[in-house]
């Protein structure tokens, strides 16, 4: 097998937190080739996250949402003709193992939970449990770089630095308070709560989100009652959201895509966790960081992998078990 390369494609189509845990393999290849062009194929609309990134050379963009499959063939031309050296393909289902197979690459590397794995020319086995999720990325190029895996990592740009500088004159703190999944998403009481109890310490709180989150995060606003409290949702973009998390006193985030933002700019994060568990292998990779989840057992916890859009049982025990006793106590940790 060839040991040096000159071109790599990473392939991640799946959602905000799967690309941003995939950055890792971005930061490990340039280390052992440093001469190589990466390139990265994500689905549209998650591009931000990307921007202006110094270590790779292209972002390749597949629109999943519109006219799918005649995209799906332009993306593989376009990735074919590219004459990449390595793919590497993090995704595990069948589009973008068919990205990988007709790529014409030399070595073609992905998970064997990718339907289309038999095309591949080195495959390694997916399991969740033990090892977190950027680690079970990093098997897939460990062969080809050494067994230390990197931590994911965002760049916000000097722009995206300035949109947030004036937000950042005094300590504060952020909040991501909703999740595309129910059952991941601590309540809304709750947050409002916590809002409520902190609300003497005189921070300013910032509560983030995509421009469908606004709604959600101006009732919190108004119900905690707290004029120290700012909704951003839908204001920022994800990098200068990233750039706002980065020094931040403390980031409260829910098991979703802020929390991996948190990770990839190592901020300080308190991650609560509802329904799923940390042992998924999705857990914070801060430096400084608190996971928060129920000390009830639940026999019906963890009820899935990704989450539902309701509870199983109906009591939602997971989430409403927590007490705001213990976000509070977090705050513990601040530097």
């Amino acid at each position: 097998m060839p040991r040096r390369f000159q071109s790599f494609l990473v392939i991640q189509t799946a959602f905000i937190g799967d690309v941003i845990l995939a950055t890792g393999l971005i930061e490990k290849l340039h280390q052992h080739y440093p001469d190589a062009s990466i390139d990265f194929l994500l689905r549209k609309g998650n591009e931000g996250l990307l921007t202006s990134h110094p270590l790779l050379r292209t972002v390749l963009i597949w629109d999943k949402k519109e006219s799918k499959i005649s995209n799906l063939f332009r993306i593989i031309s376009r990735v074919r003709s590219n004459q990449y050296d390595v793919v590497v393909n993090v995704h595990r289902f069948a589009s973008s193992g068919f990205i990988t197979a007709f790529s014409g690459s030399k070595l073609k590397i992905g998970f064997d939970k990718n339907p289309v794995s038999f095309a591949f020319t080195k495959k390694i086995k997916h399991q969740i449990g033990s090892l977190h999720e950027v680690q079970r990325n990093h098997q897939l190029i460990e062969e080809i770089t050494d067994a230390n895996y990197a931590k994911p990592k965002l760049y916000p740009s000097e722009k995206d630095l300035d949109k947030v500088k004036s937000r950042q004159g005094e300590p504060y703190l952020c909040v991501a308070p909703t999740s595309v999944w129910f059952t991941k998403q601590f309540p809304a009481e709750k947050w409002i709560e916590f809002l409520k109890s902190i609300r003497d310490q005189g921070k300013k709180i910032y509560l983030l989100g995509a421009p469908s989150d606004h709604s959600t995060c101006e009732s919190v606003r108004l119900a905690s009652a707290n004029e120290n409290v700012i909704n951003v949702a839908g204001k920022l973009s994800f990098l200068e959201s990233a750039a706002l998390m980065k020094n931040a006193e403390m980031n409260f985030v829910n098991d979703s895509a802020p929390m991996h933002i948190a990770s990839a700019m190592n901020a300080p994060v308190t991650a609560i966790f509802c329904s799923t568990v940390p042992s998924f292998g999705f857990g914070p990779l801060s430096d400084r960081s608190v996971i928060i989840e129920t000390k009830v057992q639940l026999d019906c916890r963890p009820c899935g992998l990704h989450g539902f859009k309701v509870c199983p049982k109906g009591h939602f025990k997971c989430a409403c078990s927590i007490s705001n006793e213990e976000l509070v106590s977090s705050l513990k940790i601040i530097r």
